[in-house]
């Protein structure tokens, strides 16, 4: 060895490590490492952790006792379409027409040069008989075209206008999936559309160009910061879309790692899968991924859409429709699954989730971790429970939707025979099945993750409805909630290596709480909000005092 070779070598061995570049100190740290569970420090170089003991760093962060954990991991979102409608009328919450009215009135005044008036959010259960009708729209905007989506997205309200703008008449016929809602007496369109039928006006609206899509994403972004998101699964999309998050990436404003399911409807399934296939040679992560499609097998049980095995309980006869043929379907999964793609299937009505778990049998492979995903799953029968542990077929919940502020249409539909396995977060978890969570927003009446960690984990009974109300058996812990929406979440994107938990080496996303949720009543989950995210191993949205220049290096953290 030269002397040169060996002076080196000498120097590596003695010169100083680099500090850290952010350490979190005082903390009480969640990690959803169950080999690690708790910390008090947490260092962080460039956007990995880099260790639990204290250290020296360039900028350190006294959390002085504040619950810190992962990023929230949204698992199934629609991203560009709720950050679109950031700029429509909101109208979640209000429930009463004289309120949706209001808003609605509000904001084609406060936009006169707006042709159409677009918004979301109306609900069911906030509507007499369930569905709204267009003389209530025409009261308040009679000049211009008004199109509401539903809080769901599966039905939508239109106005006179809007209806004669799309030809739909008394004599319009729709024999896709999905309704033209007429008035039983006249024939007349009401205003309520159904599933694909709110296609005939949604076409007609005005596209968002490229830069309007870009500013909306943007906006959407710094709203999921606010919320401690840091990771998302885009459940739909086209190339176009996934063009938009190349761009954001390029540009370094991108703020939550993003993986893309496209699209995959009837006749062109099997093109879809091909293309997914190409791109996710391209796009394999950390910041973008696209290694998935999306299949809609159903509608929602709300509008009687959903397929349901038996007829649903108050209307006689009635099962609901699939949109896919049953033989058309299955062929399309295993096309899609021949190019080795993770498969998302919507499927809400027992029948479908049978349908969807026969599909994923068919092409269940020994030798690869396939991870398909049913997404919705609000009616399961009894023998199919077992069915996703066996097949390894994640469960993607969206607790939001178990909202007691959205029961009542939604348990009358269903009727008291199949409530037991509604929602059956406790039951799925009970077989070994791995749950995984998220919002769908913007079909939800709120993309707030902590909203769906209360519901997850206070699931009560409501006054007037049976077999236990809203099923407090069906409720999970805190822990089986926060695993669900963060280490779960990224094991349903083939991540769970990378995020999902603080672990040294695993990238540097996580967020702090204004109060620690593992000791505060459970029913006061809801109060929480968040007051730092980290993202990459950067803050890029906090409410608290801000960071302050490393003086001395802290003393070792110990675990709460």
């Amino acid at each position: 060895m030269t002397i040169a070779i060996r002076s080196i070598l000498t120097l590596a061995l003695v010169a100083p490590a680099l500090p850290a570049d952010l350490l979190l100190t005082n903390g009480r740290i969640w990690t959803a490492d169950p080999a690690h569970p708790w910390t008090a420090t947490l260092a962080i170089t460039g956007n990995r952790i880099s260790g639990y003991q204290s250290e020296p760093a360039k900028t350190t962060i006294d959390l002085k006792g504040a619950f810190a954990m992962p990023g929230f991991n949204d698992a199934h979102i629609h991203f560009l379409g709720g950050s679109l409608g950031l700029f429509e009328v909101d109208l979640t919450g209000a429930c009463s027409i004289p309120e949706m009215q209001s808003r609605v009135k509000k904001f084609a005044e406060a936009n006169p040069s707006q042709p159409w008036i677009a918004g979301n959010g109306w609900e069911y259960a906030c509507v007499p008989g369930g569905l709204p009708k267009k003389e209530d729209l025409d009261a308040v905007v009679p000049g211009r075209p008004v199109f509401l989506r539903a809080y769901d997205g599966h039905s939508a309200w239109a106005n006179s206008k809007a209806l004669a703008l799309a030809a739909i008449t008394k004599k319009t016929r729709y024999d896709g999936f999905g309704e033209i809602v007429k008035d039983p007496q006249t024939g007349e369109p009401t205003g309520a559309l159904k599933e694909g039928a709110s296609g005939l006006v949604s076409r007609l609206l005005p596209k968002p160009d490229r830069a309007r899509q870009l500013e909306a994403l943007r906006k959407g972004l710094a709203l999921a910061a606010s919320l401690g998101i840091t990771s998302m699964q885009n459940a739909s999309g086209d190339e176009s879309l996934v063009s938009l998050y190349e761009e954001l990436a390029a540009r370094g404003e991108l703020t939550s790692r993003t993986a893309i399911a496209l699209s995959a409807g009837p006749g062109r399934a099997e093109e879809v899968c091909r293309r997914a296939a190409e791109l996710s040679r391209k796009h394999t992560g950390p910041l973008l991924k696209v290694a998935a499609v999306k299949f809609m097998l159903d509608g929602v049980i709300e509008s009687y859409t959903a397929g349901m095995l038996e007829p649903y309980a108050n209307k006689p006869g009635d099962t609901g429709r699939l949109a896919w043929p049953e033989d058309a379907y299955k062929k399309a999964i295993a096309a899609c699954d021949a190019f080795g793609l993770q498969i998302y299937t919507h499927a809400i009505g027992d029948r479908a989730i049978r349908l969807a778990l026969d599909a994923y049998q068919a092409v269940k492979a020994e030798n690869r971790n396939q991870r398909h995903r049913i997404e919705h799953i609000e009616t399961l029968h009894p023998a199919d429970l077992p069915r996703f542990a066996q097949l390894g077929v994640l469960p993607s919940f969206m607790p939001i939707h178990a909202d007691p502020g959205t029961v009542e249409v939604w348990s009358a539909a269903v009727g008291e025979k199949r409530l037991p396995l509604a929602f059956a977060w406790r039951a799925l978890e009970q077989t070994a099945a791995r749950l995984v969570f998220s919002s769908d927003w913007p079909a939800s009446i709120s993309v707030d993750p902590i909203r769906g960690l209360h519901n997850a984990v206070n699931r009560q009974t409501v006054k007037g409805f049976p077999t236990g109300g809203w099923l407090p058996a069906q409720r999970v812990s805190l822990e089986t909630a926060l695993a669900a929406y963060t280490a779960n979440g990224a094991y349903a994107s083939f991540e769970e290596n990378t995020k999902g938990r603080l672990r040294p080496g695993m990238l540097a996303d996580m967020v702090v709480l204004s109060e620690d949720p593992t000791r505060i009543p459970a029913a006061r989950l809801h109060q929480l909000k968040v007051t730092r995210t980290i993202f990459d191993g950067r803050v890029i949205y906090e409410t608290a005092t801000p960071a302050r220049p490393a003086q001395t290096l802290p003393g070792p953290g110990t675990p709460p």
